[in-house]
C-alpha cells in the first residue's frame, strides 16, 4: 500500500524536476539582448562651413591736421555722406596767408634770376640756390595748405566728430572719423583643415540677424598665408559690395562658404551613446553575436545622421535599439 503511493509521488518529482529545468534552459536562452543594427556608410555630403563675424568698414580714416591749430569751420555732421576730395574742415589759416606772400615773392624774384641765367648774367650755382629755395617754400606752401583745408580722402560716411568749430586743436583725437562702407568687410578664423581649400574670389554667403530673410553675397578677397599657432586657425577677410549701404559696421553676421562635396563616413544618430560626466560618445558594434563597446569622435550632424571622424570603419553595423541594457561585450540577438 505504501510502495504504491510512493510511486505517484516520485513521479510527480520527476515531471515537477523536468519543468524547473525547461524553464532554466530557457531563461539562459532569453539572455541574449534582442537588438537592431544599421551600417555605417560613406557618402558624399556637401561641405559648408558657417562662421560669425562683425561687420567692419573696408577703410576707416582719422581727419586731422599735421599741428595744433584753430577750428575755424567744420562743414559736416555725423552721418553725413562725402565724396573723395570734399572739404570737411577750414583751420585758421593766417600762416597759410604769409606763405602764400612769401612764396608769391619768391616765384617773382626767381623768374628775374632765371632771366639774367639765360643771358648770363648769374652763375649756375646762384640759379640752383635760388630754384632749391622756391621748392621748399613751394612744398612747405602745400603741405600747410593740406593741413589748413582738410578733405576727405575716401568716399565714405562720418562715424565720429570730436570737436566743434572754434575749438583749439591741439593734437589728440581726431577731428573727424570717416569710413568707408561700399564695401564693408568681414574678418573670419578658418581651421587648419581647409588651409588649402579655401583660396580667393571665392564666393559666400552673408546673413544679418538685423534683415533675417536677406542673403548678401560677397567674395574671399585675402587668405592670409600663414596659421595662428594657439588657435590652428588662419584668417581670411571677405568683401561685401553693400552698394545700397544697408549693411553697416558693427552689425553680427554669419558667414557660409561652400566648399564643395566630400565623401564623408556616416553613422545613425539613434546608435550615439553620451558618457555621463566625461561628455565622451560612443556606440555600440555588432561583432560575432556581441556588442563591442567603441568610443567614435563625431563631427557634424547630417539629418538623421553624425559624421564619424574616428572610431569606425565603412560597413560597420551599430545598434540603435536596447542601448541602455547593453555592456561591452553582452551576447545579443538580431531581429533586424
Amino acid at each position: 500500500m505504501n510502495k504504491c503511493r510512493l510511486i505517484p509521488l516520485i513521479a510527480t518529482a520527476i515531471l515537477l524536476s523536468g519543468c524547473g529545468f525547461g524553464q532554466k534552459q530557457q531563461e539562459v536562452t532569453q539572455t541574449k539582448i534582442a537588438v537592431r543594427t544599421t551600417p555605417v556608410i560613406t557618402k558624399d555630403v556637401p561641405r559648408i562651413i558657417e562662421f560669425t563675424a562683425t561687420v567692419q568698414a573696408n577703410v576707416v580714416n582719422n581727419i586731422a591736421p599735421q599741428m595744433s591749430a584753430r577750428i575755424q569751420k567744420i562743414y559736416v555732421e555725423v552721418g553725413d555722406f562725402v565724396t573723395k576730395g570734399q572739404k570737411l574742415v577750414q583751420m585758421d589759416d593766417n600762416n597759410l596767408e604769409q606763405i602764400r606772400s612769401q612764396l608769391n615773392n619768391m616765384e617773382v624774384t626767381f623768374s628775374r634770376i632765371d632771366e639774367l641765367y639765360k643771358v648770363g648774367g648769374v652763375s649756375k650755382a646762384e640759379w640752383d640756390a635760388q630754384k632749391t629755395s622756391l621748392e621748399v617754400m613751394s612744398n612747405q606752401y602745400k603741405n600747410l595748405m593740406e593741413n589748413t583745408q582738410l578733405l576727405s580722402p575716401i568716399d565714405g560716411v562720418v562715424t565720429a566728430r570730436n570737436y566743434d568749430s572754434g575749438d583749439l586743436y591741439g593734437m589728440g583725437m581726431p577731428l573727424l572719423i570717416v569710413e568707408q562702407i561700399s564695401p564693408v568687410k568681414l574678418m573670419i578664423h578658418v581651421s587648419e583643415s581647409f588651409f588649402t581649400k579655401v583660396r580667393r574670389g571665392m564666393d559666400v554667403d552673408v546673413r544679418l540677424d538685423v534683415y533675417p530673410q536677406e542673403v548678401f553675397s560677397g567674395k574671399v578677397s585675402i587668405v592670409y598665408p600663414t596659421v595662428t599657432a594657439a588657435t590652428r586657425t588662419f584668417p581670411i577677410e571677405i568683401l561685401v559690395p553693400n552698394r545700397d549701404r544697408k549693411v553697416r559696421p558693427g552689425m553680427f553676421s554669419r558667414v557660409t562658404i561652400d566648399l564643395g562635396s566630400e565623401p564623408c563616413l556616416l553613422v545613425p544618430d539613434q546608435s550615439i551613446v553620451k558618457q555621463q560626466g566625461s561628455g565622451e560618445r560612443y556606440v555600440y558594434v555588432y561583432k560575432d553575436g556581441k556588442a563591442i563597446y567603441t568610443v567614435v569622435e563625431l563631427g557634424r550632424r547630417l539629418d538623421a545622421y553624425y559624421e564619424c571622424l574616428s572610431g569606425l570603419e565603412e560597413g560597420d553595423c551599430v545598434i540603435t535599439t536596447g542601448l541602455n541594457r547593453l555592456t561591452n561585450g553582452a551576447e545579443v540577438e538580431l531581429v533586424n
